[in-house]
């Protein structure tokens, strides 16, 4: 999971606080702490779990951590002498989310790094390849002049396969070796 209750309360009471006023986060710190005795209370009962009710320890986790963020929402009213909360003036409010945002944002980006990686990865192909006698012989011949590996031989002449309009395929004569794009380097 890559928000805690912790950091999904955070950002929900930033967002909801926004204008409010004392008594409005006042109300919202009782109701918290309502639901934590709610939630706790559903822990300790043995009652029977819905197949799609939220999970009751999470729940629970979920409401400590609201009553946690919106009495520091009320301390830091209180401490500032405002009537109305502004989350741009609520420098630890505004630090967690910036941290947030930029977590967001390195997993976004490290989800899209890894989507690319899989649709390259399905892209590979991996084959088993059996040549005669003859062909094998001149591929080694070749990967032996070149310092290279006959798989490594064969991925090159794969890089440079063309196919025409009719479907005939042909590979352009080439001379292999170590400044060619390997399919082992990509």
């Amino acid at each position: 999971m890559i928000w805690s209750s912790e950091d999904v309360a955070r950002d929900q009471v930033h967002r909801q606080a926004a204008g409010m006023t004392m008594r409005q986060v006042q109300r919202a710190v009782e109701e918290a702490v309502v639901r934590v005795r709610e939630t706790r209370e559903e822990l300790r009962s043995p009652a029977v779990v819905e197949e799609f009710a939220p999970d009751p320890e999470e729940l629970a986790d979920r409401w400590a951590a609201l009553l946690t963020e919106w009495r520091r929402v009320a301390a830091h009213l209180a401490a500032t002498g405002t009537d109305v909360y502004d989350a741009t003036l609520d420098e630890t409010g505004s630090t967690w989310a910036r941290g947030r945002e930029e977590r967001r944002a390195t997993a976004l980006r490290e989800r899209a790094a890894w989507a690319e990686r899989q649709r390259e990865a399905r892209d590979e192909l991996h084959a088993e390849l059996w040549l005669g006698a003859a062909a094998g012989r001149r591929v080694r011949a070749v990967a032996a002049r070149a310092g290279l590996t006959p798989n490594e031989v064969l991925a090159q002449l794969a890089e440079r396969v063309s196919v025409d309009d009719g479907g005939a395929v042909s590979v352009a004569p080439f001379t292999p070796g170590r400044t060619a794009v390997t399919s082992e380097e990509r």
